[in-house]
């Protein structure tokens, strides 16, 4: 969420960060002018107040005088009623700037690129040596649907976009699953296992609410949903909380399933398991003094990129342009894997660096010289275990099968799987 009083005093920041975002204007419009009315309405109230409490000294003034007050008492019950009336239309306009807020994403970092699109993308760097292409193997959703990745079952038990991993593809992502833990845990991340449900408030805390319900799978009948990310549960875990300066900076990973109903990707990536409606993912987050966060983004970025090195997958890193930042996003960077099959790098992790967005809407603050101030929460992948598995499978693809990674051999037990 946005500060009101940054907006307040500079609303041509919003607007400028509107523009950059290829944003309407809309909802700032609204926002500012339901801002005028309420500090007119705040102003009225104050007045009324003023001349209440006048009234209040008058009548004590007359109560020693024993001098009659029936009349000063009547206005003054009378602008009780108005005091009332007018603090009720205050609240409502409180509670329709605080919808608006909600709804109005993240503002970009000075540093982002600006462009409207992915088109504007900016490629940091590139990672490792483009050893396979189309021509040299098959896409993972041909070879591997022999004995390692049943889709036809998967489409039966629970529908389209789900899976069944078998045998080695079953223990390859598991392998993956704690080699990225242990990884991370050796770079000083705890681990956390945290609830794969979440309340509202909760989804609220870190932007997927109320903008994205429609991308959410949520229980009937509770105020529950299943996570899209780890990303949720663990930047809300010092939700309403109070930290110390001294406890910063704090570096959660956890390893959860993530459920999307992925209602913008319609006939987008349907074969295979790069979209999935329920995927793994190992997560990275970390809470930060605001003034160290975008060195700590650079950090995360590469402990994410150690994953992918450590597999000896090629990549490249993109810090995407303000047109393409996510929602409570000031400053992204995406790791992008080669797909042989596709001739082209793929999105495998996303880091990024929320600022105090996120903090305020889940009220995350610390203490600072006995002043307090909203943390700023990173997120990032470390990485998206199923496109990593699709990457490995490609990339260490011969006529036979492929290999297993060397840092995976101690895991998987064995050297290779064949098709």
């Amino acid at each position: 969420m946005l500060s009101l009083k940054l907006i307040r005093a500079n609303p041509q920041l919003l607007y400028d960060a509107l523009k950059k975002r290829n944003h309407s204007t809309e909802l700032a419009d609204q926002l500012l002018e339901l801002d005028k009315q309420w500090r007119a309405m705040k102003a009225q109230a104050d007045a009324l107040k003023a001349e209440r409490n006048s009234i209040s000294i008058k009548i004590s003034e007359l109560k020693k005088q024993n001098q009659p007050i029936e009349h000063l008492l009547s206005e003054s019950r009378k602008l009780a009623q108005k005091i009332e009336d007018v603090e009720k239309q205050t609240k409502l306009l409180e509670d329709r700037m605080d919808s608006i807020l909600l709804l109005l994403p993240n503002i970009p970092h000075d540093s982002v690129p600006v462009g409207n699109d992915e088109t504007a993308n900016k490629v940091v760097r590139t990672w490792g040596k483009i050893k396979k292409t189309g021509a040299d193997v098959k896409p993972h959703y041909e070879v591997a649907a022999s004995h390692l990745i049943d889709f036809q079952r998967g489409a039966k038990i629970a529908g389209h976009r789900f899976v069944v991993l078998r045998g080695l593809a079953a223990r390859l992502e598991r392998a993956l699953i704690n080699f990225m833990l242990d990884l991370h845990i050796m770079n000083g991340y705890l681990e956390l296992l945290p609830p794969f449900l979440v309340n509202s408030k909760t989804m609220t805390g870190t932007g997927q609410l109320p903008k994205f319900s429609h991308e959410l799978y949520k229980c009937k009948d509770d105020d529950l949903y299943l996570i899209p990310t780890a990303e949720v549960p663990l930047t809300n875990y010092f939700a309403d909380e109070i930290l110390e300066e001294t406890q910063l900076p704090v570096k959660f990973c956890a390893y959860t399933p993530c459920f999307r109903r992925e209602a913008g990707a319609y006939q987008k990536d349907i074969k295979g398991i790069i979209r999935q409606h329920q995927f793994d993912k190992v997560e990275l987050v970390r809470f930060s003094l605001p003034e160290r966060s975008y060195e700590e983004l650079e950090i995360m970025v590469a402990d994410a990129e150690s994953v992918l090195k450590r597999l000896e997958l090629p990549y490249r890193v993109v810090e995407l342009c303000s047109g393409d930042l996510g929602f409570a996003s000031a400053k992204t960077y995406d790791l992008e894997v080669w797909l042989p099959s596709q001739d082209c790098y793929r999105e495998i992790s996303s880091c990024s660096n929320c600022a105090d967005f996120q903090a305020r809407r889940a009220n995350i603050r610390f203490r600072r010289e006995n002043k307090l101030e909203f943390v700023h929460t990173l997120n990032g992948s470390g990485v998206a275990v199923g496109r990593c598995m699709v990457a490995i499978m490609e990339n260490f693809q011969d006529e036979n099968g492929f290999s297993v990674p060397k840092v995976l051999q101690d895991y998987m037990k064995v050297d290779r799987i064949d098709f």
